[in-house]
């Protein structure tokens, strides 16, 4: 059994500036696009995969060949860092 793992457990100091706070991985949890990309059962493979492997970013690589597990990406990406939005005029 897996015990429960920190951000301190996974990222050393000079990972400070990856870190995202836990209000935006809460938007994560609130996603219905990422609910629904994580009913596929191949995604899910994969990151139970990547999650058990010793050499993660070797695997996270190889993955992000995968449109799957890119469009997974991209879609966490948006949620907790969404695109500023360019040429708004203020209306």
């Amino acid at each position: 059994a897996h015990s429960a793992r920190t951000p301190e457990d996974i990222l050393g100091e000079e990972d400070e500036q990856d870190r995202v706070s836990p209000q935006k991985l809460e938007l994560l949890g609130e996603s219905q696009e990422l609910r629904a990309l994580l009913l596929n059962p191949h995604l899910r493979q994969l990151l139970l995969t990547l999650d058990q492997a010793r050499d993660k970013s070797s695997l996270m690589r190889k993955f992000m060949q995968e449109p799957l597990f890119v469009e997974f990406a991209d879609c966490c990406l948006s949620i907790v860092e969404p695109p500023e939005k360019e040429n708004v005029f203020p209306e």
